[in-house]
């Protein structure tokens, strides 16, 4: 049986936050977002996903992430997005962070299959949570990013939806591997079977019709390198899509991600690039 449930979950604001209030700030300084839990977008135990939404009382057509984590394709779950679906409420954001099947419950193209899956119930949901289903974005970390982009760049996925790119909003990378599989990851043979590689990659989909993407790297980052962010960079630019590229001085793989746990709302840079993005592509004052 899925587990259900639909809870309150209460959240300083951005600026409340940025006046150092803290803790100390009153409950009416607060706002009481909403999380629901173990939603079934699919039959297996692993399509489920958890939706963070903004305080239905600050108003509906907000924007909307689809939010896929990291794992090398073959670990990870939903709970570990907790903090950045919070963090992205509070933004003004409805947050959608499911878990889809990893190694060696399938491999390639299985995880895209079901990062698609999840993007056509945020399109038939999304407003039962405040969201606009004309404003999705999609987004992730490392391998979660590499989900997102396929996406957003081979139109297969979305079309076996009833979508296309063009459903899309933007895309919004985080450390990804778009030009290259990291070598050194176990398995990678097995997920990616070399009759399947030439699908694998985003940077080889561009075609000139993809929607707006931010891609962020740091220069710390080992376990994937910045060369994938700044190929897929100038593969996007070659075919005049539109694309910021951000790089992180003396970030590594995990702080790239880490940047956007609640409590450092007030002084991270990714944050505030991931906001202004999604604000400039939504059309949306209020995020």
């Amino acid at each position: 049986m899925p587990i259900l449930a639909r809870r309150r979950f209460m959240s300083l604001s951005l600026a409340v936050l940025a006046a150092g209030l803290g803790s100390g700030a009153s409950a009416a300084d607060a706002q009481e977002d909403e999380r629901a839990d173990g939603l079934a977008y699919g039959a297996a135990p692993r399509q489920r996903l958890d939706v963070y939404a903004p305080d239905l009382r600050s108003g509906a057509g907000r924007p909307v992430v689809v939010y896929f984590y990291g794992g090398s394709w073959q670990a990870g779950q939903r709970a570990d997005a907790r903090g950045i679906g919070e963090t992205l409420a509070m933004q003004g954001i409805v947050a959608i962070a499911p878990d889809y099947r990893v190694y060696p419950e399938t491999i390639f193209p299985g995880f895209v299959d079901d990062a698609a899956s999840a993007v056509r119930w945020a399109r038939d949901h999304a407003g039962e949570y405040g969201g606009d289903p004309r404003r999705i974005f999609v987004m992730g970390h490392s391998a979660g990013a590499h989900i997102a982009a396929l996406i957003a760049t081979d139109p297969r996925y979305l079309a076996a939806q009833g979508l296309s790119k063009a459903s899309l909003s933007g895309m919004i990378g985080l450390a990804g591997p778009y030009s290259a599989i990291p070598p050194r990851e176990p398995h990678m043979a097995d997920i990616f079977p070399a009759a399947l590689r030439a699908q694998a990659l985003p940077i080889d989909f561009v075609s000139g019709n993809e929607p707006p993407m931010l891609l962020a790297t740091g220069t710390a980052d080992t376990v994937v390198e910045p060369s994938n962010s700044l190929r897929f960079t100038d593969a996007l630019r070659t075919h005049d899509v539109p694309v910021e590229l951000k790089t992180y001085a003396g970030y590594g793989h995990g702080q790239i991600i880490d940047a956007l746990a609640p409590a450092r709302q007030t002084d991270s840079p990714v944050l505030a690039d991931v906001t202004a993005f999604i604000r400039t592509h939504c059309a949306c004052k209020s995020v």
